[in-house]
């Protein structure tokens, strides 16, 4: 999800709440503490130098529990980050501290929840390091006997 389309969701949102892939939400009394700007220059394994940026949202969980944060105030927050770092209009990556560590999740909207939607790695290079495409499965039952030279009964070529 892209700046623009968080603030479209948060303009006409009446609460804010998130929803963790395993379907539980970050707790309503949840405070963004960070909302930055992130730019990762790398090479991939191909040889190719490449530059990525994100808007970060850090999300936290406190002892406040009478914290809710409301749809303005997150505005508020956006309005100020764009004003200041200069922030445009990029993919949101969201931080959220599990038991664990700290996940970093992509973010969807399902029509009244925001989701935090998992990462995924992928090489950028396959074509250069001799990865193979992924071979198609189908199942036995869709392949086509009636072309076939070796049919049960038939004679082969």
């Amino acid at each position: 999800m892209k700046l623009s389309e968080i603030k479209n969701q948060l303009n006409t949102a009446q609460t804010v709440a998130f929803i963790l892939p395993n379907g539980t939400y970050v707790p309503e009394h949840f405070h963004v503490t960070e909302v930055g700007l992130i730019t990762k220059n790398f090479i991939d394994c191909g040889g190719t130098v490449r530059n990525e940026t994100v808007i970060n949202f850090q999300l936290w969980n406190a002892n406040d529990f009478e914290h809710r944060l409301k749809p303005k105030k997150l505005l508020d927050i956006i309005t100020l980050s764009e004003k200041v770092l200069g922030i445009g209009d990029f993919e949101i990556e969201v931080e959220y501290q599990t038991e664990e560590t700290i996940g970093k999740y992509d973010l969807g909207f399902n029509g009244k929840d925001f989701m935090l939607l998992h990462k995924q790695t992928a090489c950028l290079a396959q074509d250069q390091c001799g990865i193979p495409p992924e071979k198609q499965k189908i199942k036995l039952s869709q392949i086509n006997t009636e072309s076939s030279c070796c049919t049960p009964g038939g004679s082969c070529c």
